[in-house]
Parts: C-alpha cells; structure tokens; sequence
C-alpha cells in the first residue's frame, strides 16, 4: 500500500446538515480511484475539501505525507493537487494552444511571485511544443488554433483535461468529468480517462455506473456523509449494504 492521499474523520456542515460526516478515504499513487453514491451524498463536498474549495470543520486530511487541512487551494495546487474543472479555467476567446500553453506556463512559474515578460524565444518554443503534445494526447491537435468558444462541449471538456494534464498532477480530481456528453463524446472520454490508468493517480467521481465500474481499480461509495465501502469494483458490486443503500438493480 502506497497511500497518496489520506483522509480520516472527515466532517463539514452548513447549518444543521453534515455534509461530510466522518469520512474515511485513502487513494494510492497511481491508481483510478472512483468515488460514487446518490445525489445529496456529499461527494462533491469532500471534492471541495480535498483541493481546498472548502475547509473541514474536524478530521485529517494528508497527501504525500503533509497535513493539508488547513491549506489554501493555491498552496494544493503547488503540492500536486489538481481539479480540472475548478483550477483549471477554458478562456473561449483564445485558441486551444493558447489555453494549454498558459497551463504550461502557470506550472513552470510562480504568478503569485513575479511575471516574466521577457524570455528567451526557444522558452517559448518550448511551452508551444508542449501544448501541442498535450493537445494531441486529447485528440485535439488539429484544432489547436480553434478558439475554445467554437468547440462542442465534450470537446471543451477534453481542453480542460489537456489543461489539468498539463500542470502535471500528482492527484487530478475529476468531478462527473463524462456529465451532459452524449454517447459518442462520453466514450470518447471515458477513453481518455483509461489511458492514464497506471500512470496518472486519478479520484474520479460519477454517475455512469458502466463506466465507473470499467475504469476504476478501487470503488469508495459515499452514502449520507459516510464511505460504507471501499474495494475493487467486483467487492463492491457485491457488497449487500452498497446494493440496498444506492447501486440497487444498476448491478443485476
């Protein structure tokens, strides 16, 4: 076991209601960890608490080894934690290598510090170059100088992983990153997603069951603020409390 992140007793509450209440996690360096459970079951919440989005009001919260309870979202970002479709920003009037290009660039210097106007020309090569390759790994390298506005919208969801990739993640939080695709897009996607298998340590959140079940090494299921189980996808499927509380006929 190689844990990266590690969450323990994790609780947060707006008013009176837990939306975390007590969650315990852990996701492996380089593993597809999926994180599923009914609507109102707090996964979006614990999403916000791992990169930073919100504060936990009790428990533990390590990656790589460092207490990140109480750090900033900038200061996740610069461990290595990364969510695409929250640090990661499309700017639509700029053309897809221009968007990748700046996420390159985000990484290689610290914006909160000082802007480096002036840079050699073979910097710049290289940070296009790279761009490029990100763009390609995405299936969008001919539509590089598209501008984002005029892409379809899986095609807009695959520049922000281009983006997320391109930062470089040590964890890359997907949250529902397959929501409002049709089939052909999804599929797409969900490609994208199986690719990085082995080499990309990913805590995937969704909803297509099929999909989940297929990418996945290791299912959590987050049910009323709470992991009730966690395994491979063939423990959980079988699991009697995760059929009663939440797959149901889903997994017949």
């Amino acid at each position: 076991m190689n844990p990266l992140l590690e969450v323990a007793g994790l609780k947060r509450h707006f008013g009176g209601l837990w939306a975390t209440n007590g969650v315990d996690l852990t996701v492996e360096a380089g593993e597809i960890h999926a994180l599923i459970g009914p609507n109102g079951a707090g996964k979006t919440t614990l999403v916000h608490l791992i990169s930073g989005g919100l504060l936990p009001d009790e428990g533990r919260l390590r990656f790589a080894g460092t207490d990140i309870a109480r750090r900033s979202m900038h200061e996740r970002v610069a461990l290595g934690i990364t969510r695409s479709y929250q640090i990661t920003q499309v700017f639509p009037q700029l053309p897809l290598l221009e968007n990748v290009r700046l996420a390159v660039q985000a990484r290689q210097h610290d914006f909160g510090s000082s802007f480096r106007f002036f840079r050699p020309a073979s910097a710049d090569f290289s940070l296009i170059e790279e761009a490029e390759e990100w763009l390609g790994r995405v299936g969008l390298a001919e539509q590089a100088h598209v501008h984002a506005c005029d892409l379809s919208h899986g095609e807009q969801r695959a520049l922000e992983l281009a983006m997320a990739l391109a930062t470089r993640p040590r964890l890359l939080l997907l949250d529902e990153p397959l929501a409002g695709m049709g089939p052909e897009e999804s599929a797409h996607m969900a490609g994208l997603i199986q690719s990085l298998k082995g080499e990309q340590t990913v805590l995937l959140v969704g909803h297509d069951m099929d999909v989940v079940f297929r990418l996945a090494d290791r299912v959590s299921v987050l049910v009323a603020g709470r992991i009730v189980a966690s395994g491979t996808p063939d423990a959980v499927r079988a699991d009697p409390e995760v059929r009663r509380a939440y797959l149901g006929d889903e997994v017949q």
